[in-house]
């Protein structure tokens, strides 16, 4: 019984752990990619890294940082779209 116990406690344990780390498709490419991103683009990719969780709607989750963005005036409202666009592509790489 006791090794059962440790068993599903280490198991537990090693779930937890990989669940804590975000789970990227080819950071590498990614990073890659946001190498390239200047200015605003930068930014929205910079901002929106954190908050993404894989599985959601990335769509979703750009267009709403990047509004956040324009409100607090980090951004220019002119070219957002574009600029979320080109840091979503990035996104799409993890």
């Amino acid at each position: 019984m006791r090794f059962f116990f440790a068993f599903g406690t280490a198991a537990m344990f090693c779930t937890v752990a990989l669940a804590a780390e975000p789970v990227l498709a080819d950071q590498k490419a990614a990073d890659g990619c946001a190498a390239a991103l200047r200015g605003d683009s930068r930014v929205i990719y910079d901002d929106v890294l954190p908050s993404y969780k894989p599985g959601a709607d990335l769509r979703a989750v750009v267009t709403e940082r990047t509004k956040g963005l324009v409100a607090a005036g980090k951004i220019d409202r002119a070219s957002a779209r574009t600029n979320a666009m080109a840091a979503g592509h990035c996104l799409q790489k993890e």
